[in-house]
């Protein structure tokens, strides 16, 4: 059987956090405010992940009342997912994300962030896009 999920997640902007995306630290004015490192493309591939098989959200999994998850990795959260995932019997065929952000401009870590999902969730390179949209000034 074949399953596609769907993710998404939004932090607001906070000026004294960086920013983390996919695991990367891309330089910004301001970062992401979050309980966790708040790495939206990390939280938005899991809800993804998670939605695919009908297991709730990361809140329900990884609650933001729990000290446990203060400031964690994403990444971390995302290998606890595909755990999640792996031990119903699922397999991760690929992955396609895009970031909306008005700034900065993406483009030049986008590969390292597919490069660190990819290993986190132990698939090919090839088959994880990261891609940046702008929202144009909306």
């Amino acid at each position: 059987m074949n399953r596609a999920g769907l993710g998404f997640d939004l932090h607001p902007a906070a000026p004294d956090r960086p920013l983390i995306l996919g695991g990367v630290t891309v330089p910004a004015e301001r970062g992401l405010d979050g309980h966790s490192d708040a790495d939206v493309l990390s939280h938005a591939v899991a809800e993804a992940m998670l939605g695919a098989l009908a297991l709730g959200d990361l809140g329900h999994h990884f609650p933001d009342s729990d000290p446990r998850y203060r400031g964690v990795s994403s990444l971390r959260l995302l290998g606890e997912v595909l755990t999640l995932l792996t031990a119903r019997g699922a397999r991760l065929v690929n992955v396609d994300a895009t970031v909306i952000a008005q700034s900065p401009r993406l483009g030049p870590w986008l590969p390292e962030m597919a490069k660190r999902l990819a290993e986190t969730l132990r698939v090919d390179p090839d088959r994880v896009s990261v891609k940046a949209k702008s929202p144009e000034g909306l």
